[in-house]
């Protein structure tokens, strides 16, 4: 199995500490496989298995478990017999009612490191939350990132012989979801291996968990974003483009469909950010995807969209490496993505290629900012060099694989 090191980094800080490990993130992006490699960590570090309780509330094994009464009985029965620490592993925990009680309960009864995954942001929003304030730590699992999917692809022996320009024409299309990788690789079955995420996300972490009923309107809703990805809109401008269609809604409703489709993992919003007024704006947010590969399964792979994907897939890298990602307003200009992360700031512009036409554009408004903070413009250019104030144009490939 492939380690997932950017992960096990941030778990390692936190094994045996005092404070559950909470993994989330969509459904099919490698929770489950991290389970796996936090109990070949803890063998290796010489916990006996019989110490490793493992349950996957998917399996219709533990059907009878998904309450939590019943769910803290088990674990007290499996951990009665037992010597020393024993480490509890629970996968896909908002399926058990009332879990929260029973991680609370297993905290104070037990002996126990904990380790829970779901695939709804609302997880540690409710009671968890209040219960275990200060005794929890969220760690977010993403689909593959650039260098990750080298990795699982040298596995694959259809795509071990690609080119690394192959890769990652293939990562923008069928995106970094762990399990493309275990298809035979013809875009076929990929892609109906990606729609069937899709729908399984949609109807599982969405529509049944929101008691959503006009699923028409909600793909309606999810389409647009992803015809939109990359560019300013607001609700107000999806309600007014669906009104266009004949569909009447309003603008609170769109903001919950939308809440929806963020808790589910399937997007992420980019608020806009004044540099020169150095506040938050609350209107014309970008909404980026968390797997272009869904988006294509969805609506068709398109080449020229690619400046779009490109800014998608360097706002997922962003958010992987720890940081807060915001759109740059510097007066009428955009930056791409401001990134904070503590004290350090980077900028960003995100172009396919740099041009004479276009060069003045993308520079400008980066070197409009009067802070020492680093700029960058990341470009699919591999004759690199251009260096304007301390203003780099670096490889796009190359900064993700840094």
């Amino acid at each position: 199995m492939i380690k997932r090191e950017r992960y096990m980094i941030q778990i390692r800080d936190f094994m045996d500490r005092p404070v559950v490990k909470v993994l989330t993130g969509m459904r099919r992006s490698g929770k489950s496989a991290m389970l796996e490699l936090i109990k070949e960590e803890l063998t290796e570090r010489g916990i006996s298995k019989n110490n490793v309780i493992h349950i996957n509330f998917e399996s219709l094994r533990y059907e009878k478990l998904k309450e939590y009464h019943a769910l803290y009985e088990e674990i007290s029965r499996r951990t009665e017999e037992l010597q020393g620490k024993v480490y509890i592993l629970l996968d896909e925990i908002q399926e058990v009612t009332g879990w929260e009680q029973a991680i609370n309960s297993f905290r104070v009864d037990f002996d126990c490191d904990i380790y829970v995954t779901g695939s709804n942001a609302r997880l540690m929003s409710g009671e968890l939350a209040t219960l275990l304030a200060g005794r929890y730590v969220e760690i977010r699992i993403y689909p593959l990132d650039f260098q990750e999917y080298l990795e699982f692809a040298k596995e694959n022996p259809e795509e071990a012989e690609l080119s690394r320009q192959e890769h990652f024409a293939n990562y923008l299309r069928y995106g970094g979801l762990p399990g493309i990788h275990q298809m035979k690789w013809e875009e076929s079955r990929i892609m109906q291996y990606l729609t069937d995420i899709y729908n399984s996300v949609l109807l599982k972490d969405v529509i049944a968990r929101n008691g959503i009923r006009d699923t028409a309107l909600l793909e309606s809703i999810i389409h647009y974003l992803m015809d939109n990805v990359g560019k300013t809109f607001s609700a107000k401008t999806i309600s007014d483009f669906l009104k266009n269609q004949g569909r009447k809604l309003s603008t609170e409703t769109v903001y919950n469909y939308l809440n929806a489709l963020e808790c589910a993992f399937l997007i992420h919003k980019a608020a806009r950010f004044d540099i020169k007024g150095k506040r938050i704006l609350e209107t014309q947010e970008k909404y980026y995807l968390s797997d272009l590969g869904l988006r294509h399964a969805v609506l068709g792979y398109r080449q020229n969209d690619i400046a779009d994907l490109l800014e998608n897939v360097v706002y997922l890298e962003l958010l992987r490496r720890g940081y807060t990602v915001a759109i740059g307003k510097q007066d009428v200009a955009e930056v791409d993505f401001v990134a904070d992360k503590g004290d350090d700031r980077l900028y960003i512009q995100v172009c396919y290629i740099l041009t004479p036409e276009n060069m003045d554009r993308e520079f400008a408004s980066l070197e409009a900012i009067r802070d020492n903070y680093e700029k960058v413009v990341l470009t699919m250019d591999t004759l690199l060099g251009v260096n304007r104030g301390g203003i780099r144009q670096k490889n796009l490939v190359e900064f993700l694989l840094k």
